[in-house]
Parts: C-alpha cells; sequence; structure tokens
C-alpha cells in the first residue's frame, strides 16, 4: 500500500502518538460517517463491550488476528499464552501494533491469507472485521481457504453489524440499490480519509445472523452460536463441520 493510501494507518499512528485525529468513511454513494477518535482501536480488555470479552473466550491454540487495526485482540490473547498472528493491510497499522508489543505480525490483505503462514487453531475477524469478505463470492472463496489453513477442530470468531436494523432514509435507499443490482443489502464500498490521505475503495460486507449462515453453506463451516448485545452487532462463533 503506497502511504499516501494509508489513511487509516496514518490515524492510528498520530493517535498513537497523542495526537488528535478521526477517521471519514466514505461509501461510494457519498455517505461521509465521521468516526470518533481511533479509541476504540486501543481499549483493554476490561474495557471492551461484554459480546466482544464474550467471544474471546473459545479462542484456543494458534490464532490468526484478520484486520488487527491497533492489535487490541492480538494482545489480549498473547497476554493469555496464544501464539497470535496480526494481519492486517496498513503498514502503519501493523508499525503500531508492534511499538506495542506484539511479537507477531505481517502486512498483508485478508485475501492474501495462505498456507504460507502456516496452520491455525482459531481465526478471530472482530471489530466487525467479517466484514473482509466484502461480498457473497468472496465469502465463500474466503472460508474455504480459511478451511485449508486450520486445524480439525478450528474456530472462526466473527463479529458483524445487521445492516437491516436501520432506518435511515440513506442507508434504506442503499439497501434497495443493492437488491436491484442482485447483491446482499449489507454489500457496500468504501474508503476510509483521513487528512489529506485518501484510501483505495475497497468491498465491505454487513450481515444480519441469518445470512452469515447462508454463506457459509457448502464452505466445511457451519456457525455454532451467536453472542447478542444490546447494539445491532453480534459475535458468532464458526467451528468446521
Amino acid at each position: 500500500m503506497e502511504d499516501r493510501k494509508d489513511a487509516f494507518g496514518h490515524a492510528l499512528l498520530d493517535y498513537y502518538h497523542g495526537k488528535e485525529a478521526q477517521i471519514v468513511i466514505e461509501r461510494d454513494d457519498g455517505n461521509l460517517d465521521v468516526s470518533a477518535e481511533p479509541e476504540i482501536y486501543f481499549q483493554e480488555y476490561g474495557e471492551w463491550k461484554e459480546y466482544e470479552q464474550k467471544a474471546m473466550k473459545p479462542a484456543r491454540g494458534r490464532v490468526l488476528d484478520l484486520g488487527s487495526g491497533a492489535g487490541r485482540h492480538s494482545l489480549y490473547l498473547q497476554s493469555l499464552g496464544h501464539d497470535v498472528l496480526a494481519l492486517d493491510n496498513s503498514p502503519l497499522a501493523i508499525e503500531v501494533v508492534r511499538s506495542r508489543g506484539v511479537q507477531n505480525s505481517v502486512v498483508l490483505p485478508a485475501t492474501q491469507v495462505s498456507s504460507k503462514l502456516g496452520v491455525f487453531d482459531t481465526i478471530i475477524m472482530m471489530g466487525n472485521n467479517f466484514g473482509l469478505v466484502g461480498n457473497r463470492r468472496r465469502a465463500r472463496w474466503l472460508f474455504r481457504r480459511f478451511h485449508s489453513i486450520t486445524s480439525g477442530e478450528a474456530k472462526i470468531i466473527a463479529t458483524s453489524l445487521d445492516p437491516h436494523t436501520t432506518d435511515d432514509p440513506l442507508h434504506l435507499a442503499y439497501h434497495q440499490r443493492n437488491r436491484q443490482k442482485g447483491r446482499l443489502v449489507g454489500e457496500v464500498r468504501i474508503r476510509v480519509r483521513y487528512r489529506n490521505y485518501i484510501g483505495s475503495w475497497f468491498d465491505y460486507l454487513l450481515a444480519s445472523r441469518e445470512e452469515m449462515e447462508e454463506l457459509f453453506d457448502d464452505t466445511g463451516w457451519q456457525v455454532r452460536n451467536v453472542i447478542t448485545s444490546d447494539e445491532p452487532v453480534y459475535a458468532a462463533i464458526i467451528e468446521k463441520v
């Protein structure tokens, strides 16, 4: 990734060094979502939402943290004695991860995960990072790949946001456009902006529990448990069939 496109990484790095930072998510229909400061990416375990804390309990063995951000989940699991590999496509995010003490990390997009990274017992996709699968077709392709690089009793722990809970006219119009194109309503195309840094466009998927379960059909995985919250977000524990 070119430095000028690493908007997310620059925001994390600035915040890590004590500077004010705000991440903007731009959707391809022009909608802008201005987030709060990147504080959430640096939270300690005690500050996490309850559903996130519960979601970490089934993690076992060697762990792959997909879309690790500033490494909060990697650091927690590493503190429990797990062998964790933090993975993010942002070079500066990985710089932050390493500075914070994560022992193993790699700059790589989720789509390039392969057997070269070794075998994992747990794959985590936290912070709504189930969305990294992008769309229906890519999701099934990725899950089959994950199946080939994991142990026999491996688990995927993923969080997502149910897009159907909104009543915002802008989001509902976007959903309708997706339906007309034969897509899941939660398929979005977005990019990250921070100061004068603008990331590349990428596909991201928000899925309901039912949609997530359908995406695992014929992939060798199955949703075994769902941890709900008082928000439209949830965690899913996925196991090999």
